[in-house]
This record gives C-alpha cells, sequence and structure tokens, in this order.
C-alpha cells in the first residue's frame, strides 16, 4: 500500500499544475482582452496566435494531470488488489489448517467413542455372564441347602464371590457409560465450535 506522503505529494503536484494551466488561460485571456483594446489587426492577430499557443500549453498540461492521475489510481488499484490477494491465500492457508487439526480432533474423538462402545459391550456382556453365574449358584444353593454347614459355608462365600464380582462389573460398566458421555459431549461441543468458525470465516 502506499504511504500517506505520498498522496500528499500527488496533491501538491496537481495543485502547481492545474494553477499554472488556470494561469496561462488567464493570461491568454488578458492578451485577447488587450488585443481587443488597443484596436490593431496585428496586434490582434499575435494576441490571438499567443493565446492559442498558451490555450494549447494549459491544454496539454491539464492532460498530462489527467493521465498522472489515472495512471497513480491504476498503480493504488494494483497495489491493493495484490494486498487482497496476499490477505486471500493466507486466510485459505489458515482455514486448510484449522479444517486438518478439527477434522483430526474429530477423528480421534470418533476413535475414543468406538473405543469406548466396544469396552463397554464388553462390560455389558461381563456382567450378563455374571448375573447368570450369579442366578447358577443361586439356584445351586437353593438345592444344597440340605447339605451339611460346611458345604453351606463354602456356597455362601462362593455366593459372595460372584455378587462383588457383579457388583464391580456395575460399577465398570457405570464408569465407561459416563466416560462415553463426556466423550461424546466433548465431540458435540467440537462440531458446534467448528460450525461457528466456518460461518464467521466464510
Amino acid at each position: 500500500m502506499t504511504s500517506p506522503s505520498v498522496p500528499a505529494a500527488r496533491r501538491r503536484q496537481r495543485s502547481t499544475r492545474l494553477l499554472v494551466s488556470g494561469g496561462l488561460l488567464g493570461l491568454a485571456l488578458l492578451t485577447v482582452v488587450a488585443a481587443a483594446a488597443s484596436g490593431s489587426w496585428l496586434v490582434a492577430t499575435i494576441a490571438c496566435a499567443v493565446a492559442a499557443v498558451l490555450g494549447a500549453a494549459a491544454t496539454r498540461i491539464t492532460y498530462t494531470e489527467v493521465a498522472d492521475t489515472r495512471r497513480a489510481w491504476a498503480r493504488d488499484r494494483a497495489e491493493q488488489a495484490q494486498a487482497y490477494s496476499a490477505l486471500t491465500e493466507t486466510r485459505t492457508s489458515e482455514q486448510a489448517l484449522y479444517v486438518a487439526d478439527t477434522s483430526g480432533r474429530l477423528a480421534r474423538h470418533e476413535a475414543t467413542i468406538t473405543r469406548l462402545e466396544t469396552r463397554l459391550a464388553d462390560a455389558a456382556a461381563e456382567v450378563a455372564a455374571t448375573r447368570e453365574e450369579l442366578a447358577a449358584e443361586q439356584a445351586h444353593v437353593l438345592a444344597v441347602q440340605q447339605a451339611s454347614a460346611d458345604e453351606l459355608s463354602r456356597l455362601a462365600r462362593r455366593l459372595e464371590d460372584a455378587e462383588e464380582r457383579a457388583a464391580m462389573a456395575v460399577v465398570q460398566v457405570a464408569e465407561l457409560e459416563q466416560e462415553l458421555d463426556v466423550v461424546q459431549a466433548e465431540l458435540i461441543a467440537w462440531q458446534s465450535t467448528g460450525a461457528a468458525l466456518r460461518r464467521k470465516r466464510a
């Protein structure tokens, strides 16, 4: 972009040229008026010639000023176009980097969700198996209620172990479900943030 001092210099140069052009036209007018007042054909002819030369010089100065002004405007527009092109390239690069980063994070979140869902399914299967084992132990305990005290104590211990494993499996399932909810919430937040930034850049 042009510096502030350059347009000021151009304005001063244009004012000088226009003043000179106006002065030449005024001088031509005074020459014609003086020749007309003198009443001499020779003086009038010379005055007309001088006025024509002065008018041509004023026209040339004005044309030069207009041409320089147009060239300066074209140069400014070209510099602005280059600046806008560079800015567009920078923004495009930043947008590409942002999209790549967001896509990577989204892929990582989706992989984490998939992994947690798999672990949750495994934990649910383990809970189901543990519950089946617990039901079998309970049925077995009911079947051997008439057994000896030692056998009954042993079966009670096995029942307690099965219940403890079932409780631990339930806790693990709850933890996995909570972790899955957190990751899904983060993914939704990333997606909404990415959409807002894309609308803002657009």
